[in-house]
């Protein structure tokens, strides 16, 4: 694979908890594939002061626990481990920018890293307009030598508003080719994979379209509550922790056309045309279509669940949602009149994310009665986590007298591919921004096009006191009115932890 040029990643919020879990561990996983470059290192910044030891101790501790490779021994580990270093001043203070930058050309002069530089905001949302202001006044977005590229966490904005606020500081100081919008969703295989399995199979991509599916299906569940999150969550909800991102971003994928070339503008070109197609759902219709939850207490198995608003940090009067079950209409010409269904929500049953296409049954029901009728529609579900792969569901007949007819199963698994690593989310992801590649990454537009679809929901619901928020025991699958949103007898399918075996056995 072709290694990126040589460079410094340079991590704002290096003292977090999303640089100990994740990012270090992701980048120490490269280093142990041969996939970083030969000049490279990384610099952590906080407010936290601390000595480049210190530092390097605390990440081990986070690479030992959390990283996918092992080193081929402890000199190894201890070359990567001198590539860390740390500078702790205050990103608030413009008059600090100085002397991190004099540092960072320091450290630049002797790893011989060329100039180019990856800036790396795992921070509060809050700094996202001033840290890159004051990079730009530093002279630390000017590529005329070597490049510079800003990786933005989400969230992107807390509504259409702040979104295009976001949009419109960022682009002020980095052009949108420097700005990486990353979406941990993007970085894993199975949604990858979701394209390859739409536009290099033949018996797929004829089926794909209103023509042969009766709808889609995209449920993303987690078995746990908010736990010490409440806070945040409180401020967040399912809407915008979830489905504004990532479940209208998979949703893009499954009814994007195929893409002129395998390249960052021609596949997010075809996202964005999926946004801006999308039906808005008027305030006065936002009951009708979009179903909100949250869950109450409940005993599951002897243990004690709390309700949503008994957790530490929630208002006991919360109106918040913790569950959110919508349907809407993507208005071109492959997906006219098929309806979506999105499904997300804590204190689920399971963890669980995947896509399901539900194809039209044969025009004339021969082999079953009409009780029966449903389970005649062939189904496709392409599984992101856990146990990932693809799982056909198809009729065939029993043996004996009589023509009855038993749903089976066409199953692949990611587990079967023994000598293939799978690399995680942000492994991909960030080998990706080094590379320069931002196929993988949300473009500005795409992000104000799916709050554009969203905001008029938000804005129903505050405005409207009168929606219901569904309570729900926790451990189930939401408010059971959800069920109601699928026309005709159809349901949602209830996915266990396994991928097959489901009408026989199922693991929670």
């Amino acid at each position: 694979m072709k290694k990126p040029k040589n460079h410094i990643l340079v991590i704002f919020g290096a003292s977090g908890d999303l640089t100990y879990r994740k990012l270090i561990p992701s980048v120490f996983d490269l280093y142990t594939q041969n996939l970083l470059p030969d000049n490279f290192g990384v610099l952590g910044l906080g407010r936290t002061q601390m000595e480049n030891e210190a530092f390097r101790k605390k990440m081990v501790e986070g690479i030992d626990k959390f990283a996918s490779t092992k080193a081929k021994n402890a000199e190894d580990k201890e070359t990567f481990l001198s590539k860390l270093y740390y500078y702790g001043f205050n990103t608030k203070e413009a008059a600090e920018y100085k002397g991190f930058a004099e540092e960072l050309q320091r450290l630049d002069s002797e790893l011989k890293t060329e100039n180019n530089f990856i800036f790396y905001l795992a921070t509060p949302p809050n700094m996202y307009s001033i840290i890159p202001k004051q990079l730009a006044a530093n002279g630390l977005s000017d590529e005329h030598v070597g490049f510079k590229r800003l990786i933005v966490e989400k969230p992107f904005g807390y509504d259409l508003e702040t979104a295009k606020e976001l949009n419109e500081t960022l682009l002020k100081e980095f052009r949108e080719e420097q700005i990486y919008r990353i979406d941990h969703y993007l970085g894993k295989e199975t949604v990858q994979n979701l394209l390859v399995t739409r536009f290099s199979n033949g018996i797929f991509e004829p089926l794909w379209n209103r023509n042969y599916v009766h709808h889609v299906e995209i449920t993303s569940s987690e078995d746990i509550g908010v736990g010490s999150r409440g806070g945040y969550y409180e401020g967040s909800g399912a809407m915008r922790d979830m489905v504004q991102n990532h479940l209208l971003l998979l949703a893009s994928l499954v009814a994007m056309e195929p893409p002129a070339l395998i390249n960052a503008d021609s596949i997010r070109n075809e996202i964005v045309k999926v946004l801006q197609s999308l039906r808005p759902i008027p305030k006065e219709k936002v009951e009708e279509f979009v179903i909100r939850g949250q869950y109450t207490a409940s005993e599951i198995k002897g243990k004690q669940y709390k309700a949503y608003r008994e957790e530490e940090g929630v208002n006991p009067k919360s109106r918040t949602e913790t569950f959110v079950a919508m349907k809407f209409f993507i208005d071109n010409w492959r997906w006219a009149g098929v309806p979506f269904y999105i499904r997300t929500g804590k204190s689920l049953p399971t963890r669980v994310t995947e896509i399901v296409i539900h194809f039209n049954a044969t025009p004339h029901h021969l082999f079953m009665n009409e009780k029966s009728i449903m389970r005649q529609q062939n189904q496709l579900v392409i599984r992101i986590q856990p146990d990932e792969g693809l799982l056909l569901k198809f009729g065939m007949k029993l043996p004996g007298a009589g023509f009855n007819v038993k749903d089976v199963n066409m199953d692949f698994h990611y587990s079967e591919l023994n000598n293939t690593y799978l690399p995680s989310a942000y492994e991909r992801l960030l080998l990706d921004a080094m590379l320069g590649d931002a196929t993988l990454y949300s473009r500005g537009d795409a992000v104000e096009a799916a709050w554009k679809f969203v905001d008029p929901i938000l804005k129903a619901w505050k405005e409207q006191p009168c929606i219901k928020v569904h309570g729900y025991p926790a451990g189930t699958w939401g408010p059971d009115v959800s069920d109601k949103l699928i026309e005709g007898i159809q349901t949602w399918r209830y996915p266990c932890k396994n991928l097959v075996g489901d009408g026989e056995y199922c693991e929670l």
